[in-house]
Parts: C-alpha cells; structure tokens; sequence
C-alpha cells in the first residue's frame, strides 16, 4: 500500500488577514480574454483590492478588469517594471503587502494559500516554477537564463534561487526600501539582488505555471523575445554587480534567508 495523502489544512483566519491587507497588482498589455477573470477568481478567494495596470493596450484590456472590480491604471508607455512600479504607488494606509500576478491566467493561485501562511514570518515570498513539466514548457533560451541568472546571484550575492518567476509577495515597506529601478524585464531579478543586499527575510515556495488563457506572452512567445529579456536581465546583474563591487559596504544583509518550502 501507498503512503496516505498528506492533508493540508488552511487557518482561514490567516489567509482572511492576509487579504486585508493585501493590495494585487497586475501589469497587463493587451489580455482582454483573460484579465477579467484573474481578477473574479481573486477576489473569489477574498483579495478585495485589485490594481490592474494596463500599460498600452490597444484592446479591451482596462474596461474587462474594470468591470471585473479592479481599479485600473493606464499609461500609454510599456514596461513590465514600469507597470510593477506603478501599481505600489500612492497605497491605501491599510495596505502593507503587495502580490504580483499576471494577467494571462498563468499564476497558480491556490498557492495564494502558501503565501498567507508564511507572510507573518518574511518580507519576500517567491513562487518559484520548480515542476518539471513547467520546466520543458520554457524555451530554450528561458530555461538557459534561468539557469545562469540564479548562478550569477549565487557567485556575487551568495544566495541560490530557484526561478526569476513573477508570482511573488513583498512587504510594502520591504519594497519602498529596495529603491528599485528597473522598469523592463529586468525588475524581478533586481528585486531578488535587492532583497538579498537589504537582509530581507526571503522564501521560495513551488507554484505551478498554467498556460495562458489569451493574448501572446512578450518573453517566451517567440524567440526574438526570449532572448531580448534574458539580456536586459544579464544587463541588469551587470549593473548590479558593478555597483556591488565598487560601493562594497554601503548595503550589507544583515541576514538574509532563502529557502524552498513545499
């Protein structure tokens, strides 16, 4: 006989506190088709404050999440980092968590649950996409960058991850402190060099990845796009990496802690 199924039991007093002081923020550019549903299944589980920035879509992309409940923000310039900067800007006094989720219906969002749980105790919680068939559903170039790019943090920082993925919560204060830069395909690895530098206390934890419902993803839909994001993401360790040899001292982690927990 198999070994019984292990039952997972969610305190939803935790995970309703969490919510309330969460505020979602989701970049879109042109995901009409699927936006609005994102926004239904997270307010389903109790997510109440909803920012969706839809940075240039020429579609239906504000008026869907808008009539989903979300509150919408439109700026006519693209930029994953730019549209992820904007959404943290001007919080409600309440909020002091803020969870990033795309728009595409790609996040796993019954690991919503896992973030919750584990908020008390971090300032960074990271899903990292560690399943395999995730894995082989990459490009080549993805799956190469996200090899190297967790090497490289490894080499200069001293800390291992496992993805750059995007499904990720932070502390509002945490994030205000990082003084992040980027506003392109570069954000998500500053963040985690950021954090790293700043003694945040970090987690991974493994979420699975849903294929899109809609639209044409801007990094792994073609080629030409997997490899543009992997270099504007190796630009930015560069960077990174520059600063942290040259103003050694002036950011040093006082602790910091990565971990995948299942």
């Amino acid at each position: 006989m198999g070994q019984p199924r292990q039952i997972v039991v969610h305190d939803p007093d935790v995970i309703a506190s969490f919510a309330a002081q969460t505020l979602v923020v989701i970049p879109a550019h042109n995901e009409e088709a699927s936006v609005g549903g994102v926004v239904q299944r997270l307010r389903a589980r109790g997510l109440s404050r909803i920012r969706v920035v839809d940075n240039a879509s020429d579609d239906a992309t504000a008026e869907r999440a808008r009539q989903a409940g979300a509150e919408v923000i439109r700026h006519p310039k693209a930029g994953y980092g730019l549209a992820c900067w904007m959404g943290a800007q001007n919080l409600p006094p309440e909020v002091s968590w803020i969870l990033y989720c795309n728009a595409d219906a790609s996040d796993d969002l019954d690991a919503l649950e896992r973030f919750a749980e584990l908020a008390p105790e971090h300032d960074l919680i990271l899903g990292a996409r560690t399943h395999p068939a995730d894995r082989r559903a990459m490009t080549l170039p993805q799956r190469f960058g996200n090899w190297l790019a967790p090497t490289l943090l490894a080499i200069f920082w001293g800390r291992r991850f496992s993805d750059l993925g995007p499904q990720r919560a932070i502390r509002a204060q945490s994030l205000e402190g990082l003084k992040m830069e980027d506003r392109g395909f570069g954000w998500t690895v500053e963040m985690q060099v950021r954090a790293v530098e700043e003694g945040l206390r970090i987690v991974e934890i493994p979420v699975r990845s849903h294929p899109r419902t809609a639209g044409i993803s801007k990094i792994s839909g073609n080629l030409r796009g997997s490899v543009a994001a992997g270099v504007i993401i190796l630009r930015t360790l560069g960077v990174l990496a520059w600063r942290k040899a040259f103003f050694r001292g002036v950011r040093r982690p006082s602790h910091s802690l990565s971990a995948v927990v299942e």
